[in-house]
């Protein structure tokens, strides 16, 4: 792609910085689209598949997938010229390194990058509602995104599932002894349980519920938590931010990444206030950023964080005639909700396997 050259009689346009502009959107398109194919690669195993494997033929890639050649060998081209796959010309045969290996496999979880590509189908999948908000207003609802909550899950295996156990819950002191004795614990927002099911697991004197407001996730987490035995475990349908009437009821209350797309992300922490014992906590992970767009140009994630909170966050609170929050809604304010939700003592803390979250503790 050659961008024409601007038609400008400003003395001062800067053409070395329009087409260094125009290089740098050359490099978006193809990185975007080799973002749609890498999600391909994961859903489909060629990563997984690849992974190990010398140097092999499109047809041996296939066969060893159970995937058709034809369509193989042309994911495998965009492999190639992306710099993901090394191609040999002389024995017509792809390797995928090891040390991208790391970053693209299920056995590479937590670095597995290819499952965080699926975002971009998920959200392209209703782009044509989300530019209809941008003239009419209003949001597009939970209901409309396709594979959400298996995506999500796989976001959460990642973040909070694999390292809850040594990572996430030492953040809180006590709390790992606490939950060995046995305690009350809420997951306000779950989704399909999978960090509920971590924790019921590795606690089984302590119990645990699961609060929802998609009938299809929590169908698919009382499932998984028949079959794997967890008696320990609870679901129920309940919008958190509206009817969490619970009082002086858990000793532990946790959100993973579910407090900035409520409809009412106000009435839901001060419902996580009441339902907190005097002596319990609030184990907040939400999103790391600033409310200023400005103060967050450093962040590694910036703009992924942005457009998901436009196609996502934002928009099915929007749906709901919330709030409207938004992903980005900033530490700073979080940390001004958790006060006027009835929180005077809040900690923040940042994990080093987490460039998305911050962890906030906080008790009343």
């Amino acid at each position: 792609m050659s961008p024409a050259q601007p038609k400008t009689d400003d003395p001062s346009f800067d053409v070395a910085r329009q087409e260094a502009f125009a290089e740098r959107l050359v490099g978006a398109i193809n990185d975007g689209a080799l973002l749609l194919m890498i999600s391909v690669g994961h859903r489909t195993g060629l990563f997984d598949t690849m992974a190990g494997m010398g140097p092999e033929t499109s047809a041996t890639v296939a066969e060893r997938a159970g995937l058709d050649e034809r369509y193989v060998r042309e994911w495998l081209g965009a492999m190639t010229t992306g710099r993901v796959v090394e191609f040999d010309a002389a024995g017509d045969s792809y390797h995928l390194p090891a040390e991208h290996a790391a970053h693209l496999t299920r056995a590479a979880v937590p670095a597995n990058m290819a499952a965080t590509s699926q975002w971009f189908a998920v959200l392209g999948g209703v782009e044509d509602k989300i530019v209809e908000c941008f003239r009419k207003g209003g949001g597009v609802p939970y209901s409309a995104f396709g594979r959400f909550h298996e995506v999500m899950a796989e976001e959460s295996e990642q973040t909070t599932v694999v390292p809850m156990l040594d990572t996430l819950l030492p953040v809180v002191d006590g709390l790992t002894d606490k939950l060995t004795a046995g305690i009350d614990v809420l997951d306000a927002g779950c989704g399909r349980g999978r960090a509920l099911m971590e924790m019921a697991a590795a606690f089984p004197k302590s119990r645990f519920t699961g609060y929802d407001v998609s009938e299809e996730a929590l169908a698919w987490a009382r499932e998984e938590t028949a079959r794997r035995g967890l008696g320990n475990l609870t679901f129920a349908l309940k919008d958190v931010s509206t009817s969490l009437d619970d009082t002086d009821a858990f000793d532990l209350v946790c959100t993973f990444d579910s407090v900035h797309d409520q409809a009412a992300p106000a009435a839901m922490l001060a419902g996580i206030a009441r339902a907190l014992r005097p002596d319990g906590t609030f184990f907040m992970q939400d999103i790391a950023g600033h409310v200023c767009p400005h103060d967050n140009l450093d962040h590694p994630l910036g703009t992924f964080i942005y457009t998901i909170s436009c196609m996502h966050c934002m928009t099915v609170s929007l749906a709901q005639e919330g709030a409207g929050l938004g992903a980005m809604w900033g530490e700073e304010l979080a940390q001004q909700m958790l006060g006027e939700a009835g929180f005077s003592d809040v900690t923040v803390r940042h994990l080093p396997h987490d460039e998305i979250n911050a962890y906030y503790v906080a008790r009343r």
